[in-house]
């Protein structure tokens, strides 16, 4: 399952070889001053936009990949109405980051100054 890791440079979206594969992307990171908000959600399934494009997905089931909208795109690494984590950017290819988390899993703090 898709992970965020927070570092010292900034925050790491971490892939399973399976979800490279699935949302035809490979992993990544984002330096902190492109975060503007974390934010823990209920159901991040309920959070989605656009259309998948590219990327693997199933109704209510699974999307991987990215999701364009008339205002951008997304990154999305969603299974089920799951709870999980909205990061919002700037400055990056994607608008937002949204992202299942694992049993137990927090949320990333954005460093301050």
């Amino acid at each position: 399952m898709a992970r965020l890791v927070s570092t010292g440079d900034g925050l790491q979206v971490q892939l399973t070889a399976w979800e490279c594969v699935g949302a035809l992307h490979r992993p990544f990171a984002v330096p902190w001053e492109h975060v503007v908000a974390i934010a823990e959600v209920d159901d991040v399934w309920a959070r989605l936009r656009g259309i998948r494009a590219p990327g693997t997905g199933w109704p209510g089931r699974i999307m991987l990949g990215t999701t364009r909208y008339s205002g951008g795109r997304d990154f999305c690494a969603v299974y089920r109405h799951r709870p999980g984590f909205v990061v919002q950017l700037r400055e990056e290819g994607f608008a937002r980051l949204l992202i299942t988390a694992e049993e137990g899993a927090t949320a990333p703090v954005i460093p301050v100054g």
